[in-house]
């Protein structure tokens, strides 16, 4: 794992392991890493972590509308 150091003002009133939280979160939103890479980086076990993600405004199923849409059609040419 890489070491960062991040410098922000000290009006924001964050607390390390929220600040490791929403960069997990927006990483995973981001497909940069992995449900259970993002839980190990937030400090957190898979489960809860999908559970925080809500609070974030970030969906658990990493999926877009595009890929959905897409799933529907193909159930559908290919249903008996």
């Amino acid at each position: 794992m890489k070491t960062l150091t991040v410098k922000i003002p000290s009006t924001v009133e964050l607390d390390e392991s929220e600040l490791l939280l929403i960069l997990a979160s927006k990483l995973y939103e981001k497909g940069k890493l992995s449900l259970g890479q993002a839980a190990e980086l937030a400090g957190f076990s898979k489960r809860a972590f999908a559970e925080i993600l809500g609070r974030y405004g970030v969906s658990v199923f990493n999926y877009s509308a595009d890929d959905l849409d897409r799933d529907l059609e193909n159930a559908k040419n290919y249903s008996v």
